[in-house]
This record gives C-alpha cells, sequence and structure tokens, in this order.
C-alpha cells in the first residue's frame, strides 16, 4: 500500500446522506416487497418512512432501533467518525428517545487505508457515544471498496412519549432545529473551495447531538418529530404532510442557513443528491413567488446530522425554542405551519413562500 493515501472524500461516489438511494427510485423498489402481519407491539415501522422502528417492551418502556451509514463527507478521518456516529444515533433523538447503545456498522478498503486511518474513523465515532452517554456494545466489519462507517443505535422512550413523522395537527406550528446548507458545503469542500471557517462551521453543526429530543417529547403540546438529513428540508416535510395528510407550509424567509452557505450555492456548490431528491418530489411542491432556483436547491439540499423538524400547538412554541436553546441550538426558528389537506388528492403537500 502506498504510504501517501487519498483523500476519504475521493474514495466516495457521494458522501454523508448525500448517499441515500433517491425518494422516487427508494419508493419503487420497496413497493416489490411483501411484509408479515405487525404485531401489535410494534408501535413504529415502516408505513410513514419514520426515523426509527419503536417496538414495546412494557406498560412503561418501549425500544427504538434504527441504523445509519454512508460514506466520508469529509477528508479528516476522525471528523467522518463523529459525524456518521452523531448522525446515526439522532434518529433515536427524534423519535422522543434517549440512547442506550451502538453497534458500529464498518466497511473500509484495507488496501488503500491504513489501520491509522481506519482507526481514527472508529475512535471519532467513539468519542460521539462517549458524549451521548452510550457504549458501542460490537458490530460488523467488511472488506469493502468504498469507505463507508456508521451505527446500529438502540434506545428507550415510554410508549406515550413516541413522537411519529405522521402525527402533526392542522394548526401546529413548524419549528426546526438546526440550519441548513451541509450538502452545499460537503460539495465545496469536495471542490477544494471550502475555507476553514466554512469548515469549522460544517463540522460544529453535524456533530451536535440532538439531545433536546426527550425533552421536546415530554412537551404536551409538541404532536409529531422527525430528522431533516438526506431528503432535505423539503423531502421530509413532505413526509410530515403524507403521514399526517396535511399540507405543511413554509416561509422560506425563516429559515436558517449556515452562513456563507447562500453564496456558495449561488457559485455553484450544489450536490447531485440535491436534484435528484427535487427530480423525485418536486411535482410535490407549490413554490411561491419570488422563491428562486438556488432556494429551491436549498430546499432539496441534502442535510447530513440535521437538525430536528417539530410540529407542535402554537402556544407551545416559546417552550419549544427555550428547550432548543437549553441544549444549545441557538439559531433554531419557527419557519412554518400545518394546514388542512387541499382538495385534489394530486394538489401539492408541501407550499413553500417567501
Amino acid at each position: 500500500m502506498s504510504t501517501i493515501e487519498p483523500r476519504l472524500t475521493s474514495l466516495s461516489h457521494g458522501g454523508g446522506c448525500g448517499c441515500k438511494i433517491a425518494p422516487g427510485v427508494l419508493s419503487e423498489i420497496l413497493k416489490t416487497t411483501t411484509s408479515m402481519p405487525l404485531p401489535p407491539q410494534l408501535l413504529v415501522g415502516i408505513e410513514t418512512a419514520d426515523d426509527a422502528a419503536v417496538y414495546q417492551l412494557n406498560d412503561e418502556q418501549a425500544l427504538i432501533a434504527t441504523t445509519d451509514f454512508f460514506m466520508p463527507i469529509v477528508d479528516d478521518a476522525y471528523d467522518f467518525g463523529r459525524i456518521a456516529a452523531t448522525n446515526a444515533i439522532s434518529d433515536v433523538y427524534a423519535m422522543g428517545g434517549t440512547p442506550i447503545m451502538a453497534l458500529a456498522l464498518v466497511g473500509m478498503p484495507i488496501n488503500v487505508l491504513s489501520t491509522e486511518t481506519i482507526g481514527r474513523i472508529l475512535a471519532g465515532g467513539a468519542a460521539v457515544c462517549r458524549a451521548a452517554g452510550i457504549p458501542i456494545a460490537g458490530g460488523h466489519t467488511i472488506d469493502s471498496v468504498e469507505p463507508i462507517y456508521g451505527l446500529v443505535a438502540l434506545g428507550l422512550v415510554h410508549p406515550k412519549r413516541v413522537k411519529r413523522n405522521a402525527d402533526a395537527r392542522v394548526g401546529d406550528c413548524l419549528v426546526l432545529g438546526k440550519p441548513l446548507g451541509v450538502g452545499v458545503l460537503s460539495a465545496a469542500l469536495k471542490k477544494e473551495k471550502l475555507e476553514a471557517a466554512g469548515y469549522a462551521r460544517m463540522i460544529a453543526v453535524t456533530t451536535h447531538l440532538n439531545t433536546a429530543g426527550p425533552d421536546l417529547a415530554a412537551l404536551e403540546g409538541v404532536h409529531a418529530l422527525t430528522d431533516v438529513t438526506g431528503f432535505g428540508l423539503a423531502g421530509h416535510a413532505l413526509e410530515i404532510a403524507r403521514g399526517a395528510h396535511v399540507t405543511v407550509d413554509v416561509t422560506w424567509s425563516s429559515v436558517p442557513l449556515i452562513e456563507g452557505v447562500r453564496a456558495l450555492a449561488e457559485q455553484g456548490m450544489v450536490t447531485g443528491a440535491s436534484e435528484r431528491n427535487w427530480s423525485a418530489y418536486g411535482a410535490q411542491v407549490a413554490l411561491g413567488a419570488g422563491v428562486s432556483d438556488i432556494d429551491r436547491a436549498l430546499l432539496s439540499d441534502p442535510q447530513t446530522s440535521g437538525g430536528l423538524l417539530v410540529s407542535c400547538a402554537p402556544e407551545a412554541v416559546g417552550a419549544v425554542l427555550a428547550i432548543f436553546k437549553k441544549h444549545g441550538f441557538a439559531e433554531a426558528a419557527q419557519i412554518g405551519g400545518i394546514s388542512a389537506p387541499l382538495g385534489d388528492a394530486g394538489a401539492p403537500k408541501l407550499r413553500v413562500t417567501l
């Protein structure tokens, strides 16, 4: 093996949650699958494309089970491990739960990367798990063409505090916990156009654990939770709309963006996954006057380790924002609300205005 290792991002055809199979293709794949009758203890399965499965153990406890893994989104091995682990654990928080342990999923090109580099990836993941207060209790490794790292994350939640993405109510307000733009930053990084300050902002956002989840789930006025990841804000807002049979309204001027992201997008630093996302679901989105092509690209920008998206009663917005602030999410913002479904079955399920 050469002593000069390639950049991690050069080994992957797509980085982070931008690696996800496009929504339209995924729908085609899943419609051919068959499932057995579901046990009543399965509180959340695949029916609404939620963040994790939830299985009731007893009157006081339900088990949350999820997995997430992807190829490198950054070149620093330790940071890659941290981002991947933060992203995987997020799905437990998005269900309103508390993580209890993780299993590592590791696929590495062992003839290309040194054991030191691979060890740094795993060390980054372990550091995040320590910060979340959970052990990595096992895992599985394979020799693969592209570097792959992630976790199986397990958590616990009270059955009455499970927060699905499908329980939004007409009249609710929408609150987003983290600013958007990770996909744009990753595109700039891969093209070697991202400055040090932009990289630091990217790492700060993607390694910030969504620890607000359990506190949000305990708030009576919170009805639905999800996290914004590979399908972008528009894609995950549409999952809320479909699951709850409502229309989601987003006020684009209220949506927080990571500093510098819009300028990079205007320079063409967008991912191919953004366009694939839009091709899959754009027909279900109504863009208001003045919403530009750049805005559209940011709406569908794939987020890696993105923020929690909360649907809550109007009177709970202040408490929701206070919880986010308590957990260090200074840029959390109210970005829209939930309306009654439009009459036509083919009508847009997401409306975006300035």
